[in-house]
């Protein structure tokens, strides 16, 4: 069944299922317009990449079957959602299935195609070339082909046209009119047209770039099914006082879980006992682990990493964080409508255009030519109109500009996911960037070692490290890290001690050793002196004290934070200077949001923001008119990668964060945005250019194919002489766009 949702305190319904079978903008367009002419209705969306419908409805609305109904009208399928496991499996399968079919028709059609092209431009002409090149582009037309035919014909009989129809028209009028001169060569009156390479080579390159746009299509569900991933199957829970472990569906409000060192948060909830330190950078972004006590609250989906505890659930189900996360990533990639491509939009209105000048052009002659000559002369205008007119260079405008910038980006650690987001990218107004992970290096770092007086910095050091060892905090990890890097050995200790949230204390050599916060050393009795104003100055900066003290003697403080990359400053100053506008968004505190936007040169920030809040913000910029850029590594910033019109997902982090992007920048720092979106530039101007090509082409060559300048001139444009005007029209955009493989977007240009 589809899944049905009905939204709290609300008249208005919910429904989502999936549409098979389209292919382009038209197809959308379709299904949404017989999606929202069923009684109920108030609002339908269908998203081209995923296929997901997503209606809207008055309380009591339609049932499904009358939305099925009204999707299979227009000629496409309707299918259910994944509910679990199962049906995504089965989905993912069937999605391999497509794949794996159009790569096998792929590979049998290219070499037969080379070798098509081949044969017809190097052996002359004769009737034994001709039933060769027919052998050979039978397996392409008819069975590599034949998708094509059949989404065509099943269009036509909806009263509609899309690519697919222009596909077949080109295709089909190259492949019969070769077919014809090949079987009847006498009906010409001059030199019989050949074209089998132009049907064969239109059908092979039309197929890779489906089979590449299918896998992109695959890929954007995966973001849904890694979060669901990190889901916990199961959970201890306390019932007539013993521990049981059950289903996390089984979960109810009030019941008390047992978490242990190492596991995932099921639910959210309340803790009851005991006392951890839990990772919940996935939901708030910060890269410091979050010590938890009693009353404290807990979030479904986040790590505990070194105390065993027990929690009162809350939210359970769909109510949970991470459910929501889930559901926030799901609207985000289904209200995101697809840019519609000029050659899809106009497809409706030039196919039977075409189909009309060619009715009237077969008319024309077959009344005003001489006698003896009129069918024939009839014949071959109306083949050269239909072969000219094929949209073959505006079919190819954009996918071949598309497909080779997107192989330049992957040469400089751009991974582009699809054309969308290549043509959007250089549409953006504003681009929002996470904190940690995407200006910041991610992890804790010593940016400081500062020693009480006339205690030797590597000692302080060297005594830190010793002690830290002993403790798997990442702030301790972090000290251990820079002495190591330093090329000091930390010492053996014994009596090692974890103070819950303030600090740690063990012996070494017989020296009583206390690492933690001001706090933690008044509560001692250990005066920190002269380090008091510094400890104030490094908080302002954003950065995390760490005092420590021999014997009760305090020894010096070592300041441990997120450190900007620098990448980072110099690439939001060029943002700026592309007219960009660069705000910050970060779920740390506001001290530390702030220190870190005035290193960068960021004037506007937000601190303290939930995943949930940053997926608002962009759509808070949205509604006011602007393309929003967004750039993140973590799980917290799925939401608002899905909702933004461009997603960079840093590839340094979560695979969720990258299947929910739409370009993935390899290098891991921010002059990948900077180069993805000159590359976005430069690849719409070819793009335009190559439309500009295109249209001309067909403007000046139907009204030549029809015989317009016959009365003034005497000249008919052949079929074979339309074949190859219309291969050399295609030629010249493709070979525009191979201009972009020497393009760098690195280059420091505008």
């Amino acid at each position: 069944m589809a899944t049905t949702t009905t939204k709290q305190h609300s008249e208005v319904g919910e429904v989502r299922f999936l549409v098979e079978g389209m292919h382009c903008a038209s197809c959308v367009s379709k299904v949404e317009k017989s999606l929202g002419q069923v009684p109920g209705v108030t609002e339908a969306t269908v998203n081209l990449a995923t296929r997901e419908a997503r209606v809207i409805c008055r309380n009591g609305g339609p049932e499904v079957a009358a939305l099925a109904k009204a999707v299979e009208r227009v000629g496409f399928s309707y299918a259910p959602l994944a509910a679990n496991e199962t049906d995504r499996a089965k989905k993912r399968e069937a999605e391999r299935q497509t794949l794996r079919r159009l790569f096998w028709k792929f590979l049998v059609a290219a070499p037969l195609s080379f070798t098509v092209m081949i044969v017809g431009m190097s052996v002359a002409p004769s009737a034994g070339r001709d039933w060769l090149l027919l052998v050979l582009t039978l397996p392409v037309v008819v069975w590599a082909g034949s998708p094509f035919f059949l989404s065509a014909g099943k269009s036509l009989k909806h009263g509609r046209a899309d690519m697919n129809t222009l596909i077949a028209l080109g295709t089909g009028t190259a492949f019969f009119t070769s077919l014809l001169a090949t079987l009847a060569p006498k009906l010409w009156c001059e030199e019989h047209p050949i074209a089998f390479d132009v049907a064969a080579m239109i059908i092979t390159l039309i197929l890779l770039g489906r089979f590449l746009e299918e896998r992109a299509k695959g890929k954007t569900s995966e973001a849904v099914d890694r979060l669901l991933g990190l889901q916990s199957k199961s959970a201890r829970v306390v019932r007539d006082g013993r521990e049981m472990e059950i289903a996390l569906e089984q979960i109810v409000v009030g019941d008390t879980l047992v978490i242990r060192p190492g596991e995932r948060i099921g639910v959210n909830g309340t803790l009851l006992e005991g006392r951890s330190t839990v990772d919940e950078s996935m939901i708030t972004g910060e890269s410091m682990p979050v010590t938890k006590t009693i009353g404290d609250q807990l979030i479904s989906g986040t790590l505990n990493q070194t105390g065993s505890f027990r929690f009162r659930a809350e939210k359970v189900g769909n109510e949970t964080t991470l459910q929501q996360i889930v559901g926030l990533v799901r609207d985000a990639q289904g209200s995101k409508a697809p840019i519609a491509r000029l050659a899809d939009r106009i497809s409706c209105y030039f196919v039977p255009a075409v189909f009309g000048v060619a009715a009237v052009t077969f008319l024309i002659w077959l009344l005003m030519a001489p006698e003896e000559t009129a069918v024939q002369q009839a014949i071959q205008a109306t083949i050269s109109v239909l072969i000219i007119a094929c949209p073959c260079a505006l079919g190819l405008a954009t996918p071949t500009a598309v497909m080779v910038a997107m192989g330049r980006g992957a040469q400089h650690g751009i991974l582009i996911r699809d054309g969308e987001a290549l043509e959007m990218a250089h549409k953006l107004d504003i681009i929002l960037l996470d904190k940690t992970g995407t200006i910041t290096v991610g992890r804790p770092a010593v940016t400081d070692v500062i020693p009480a007086t006339a205690t030797a910095r590597d000692r302080l050091l060297q005594r830190a490290a010793s002690l830290e060892q002993g403790s798997e905090h990442p702030i301790a990890r972090a000290v251990v890290a820079q002495a190591k890097q330093e090329g000091i050995t930390p010492s053996t200790l014994t009596n090692f001690n974890t103070i819950e949230g303030r600090g740690a204390e063990a012996t070494t050599g017989g020296q009583r050793l206390l690492a933690g916060n001001q706090q933690l050393m008044q509560e001692r009795g250990i005066d920190v002196g002269e380090l008091a104003e510094t400890i104030d100055a490094l908080a302002i900066q954003g950065k995390t004290p760490i005092l420590l003290a021999e014997n009760d003697c305090i020894l010096g403080l070592l300041a441990v934070a997120d450190p900007v990359m620098e990448s980072s400053v110099a690439a939001i100053r060029v943002l700026k200077q592309m007219g960009i506008e660069v705000v910050m968004l970060t779920g740390d505190h506001k001290q530390t949001a702030r220190a870190v936007a005035a290193v960068v040169g960021i004037e506007t920030f937000a601190a303290e923001v939930l995943p949930w809040q940053k997926s608002a913000e962009v759509q808070r910029h949205q509604k006011a008119g602007k393309r929003v850029g967004m750039v993140g590594d973590g799980i917290n910033d799925a939401p608002a990668l899905a909702q933004a019109d461009v997603g960079f997902a840093i590839g340094a982090g979560t695979d969720i964060a990258i299947e929910a992007g739409d370009i993935t920048l390899v290098g891991s720092n921010l002059g990948g945005v900077v180069a993805a979106i000159r590359l976005s530039r430069r690849t719409m101007r070819t793009v335009r250019q190559n439309l500009f090509f295109a249209f001309v082409y067909n403007s000046l060559g139907i009204p030549v194919a029809a015989g317009l300048f016959y009365p003034v001139w005497g000249v008919m444009l052949p079929p074979m002489f339309a074949a190859a005007a219309m291969a050399a029209s295609s030629v010249s955009v493709v070979t525009n766009s191979l201009r972009l493989r020497r393009f760098d977007p690195t280059a420091d240009r505008r």
